[in-house]
């Protein structure tokens, strides 16, 4: 990363106010307003937070779901330590078979809740960077389709592009409702949009 690019961030407002409020992230902004728009996440539920790290959203969710709830948070690397004992971190990859039979151990049912904030490794090249993102995103939607329970909900990043309109093709064949938007804290340069899916159907 450049340092300008560091200089920009360091000065940005989300960045500012996430260090003053101690969000691991300047994403949790995003989730908060997400969450404020659509009203997802609800005491008392289990949420599945894939790609975790360093866990600016599983912060968020944590605080929603309150002390009955629960918080499931998995990336390939290390998410930040969490206040309170209704969080549990799973270091691996989230598409595998692995992850998710011991996501199942876990809950011991399926989740409510799936989020998913994660980015694809950009190369630069346009065309294979929607590929790659396409690709991950597809990958959080096949999970859903295992893990997350009827009726539940999905709030998930997604790359403006080509392979939008297909992303949202599929999506909309697992849930009733389907909403796509930018929360303010999200970059205004940046190609980066969220679905918000609700009422997943059984296929």
């Amino acid at each position: 990363m450049s340092k300008k690019w560091n200089k920009e961030r360091k000065d940005e407002e989300y960045y500012k106010k996430a260090k003053k409020e101690n969000y691991h992230s300047r994403a949790s902004y995003k989730l908060l307003q997400l969450n404020n728009k659509f009203n997802i996440i609800k005491k008392g539920d289990i949420v599945l937070d894939l790609g975790a790290a360093p866990g600016g959203w599983s912060q968020i969710a944590l605080d929603k779901v309150g002390e009955e709830g629960l918080v499931i948070g998995v990336d390939l690397q290390r998410i930040k330590p969490m206040e309170g004992n209704n969080f549990i971190g799973i270091t691996g990859d989230f598409t595998s078979e692995e992850t998710v039979e011991e996501i199942f151990e876990i809950t011991g049912r399926k989740v409510d809740i799936i989020l998913s904030d994660a980015s694809p490794k950009l190369s630069g090249v346009k065309d294979v960077d929607q590929v790659r993102a396409l690709d991950l995103a597809l990958g959080v939607l096949k999970i859903s389709g295992l893990i997350l329970k009827s009726h539940g909900s999905l709030i998930m990043k997604a790359f403006q592009g080509e392979e939008f309109e297909t992303l949202l093709k599929e999506i909309k064949k697992e849930f009733k409702i389907v909403k796509t938007t930018k929360p303010p804290s999200s970059r205004k340069k940046s190609v980066e949009m969220y679905v918000v899916a609700k009422n997943k159907v059984n296929i």
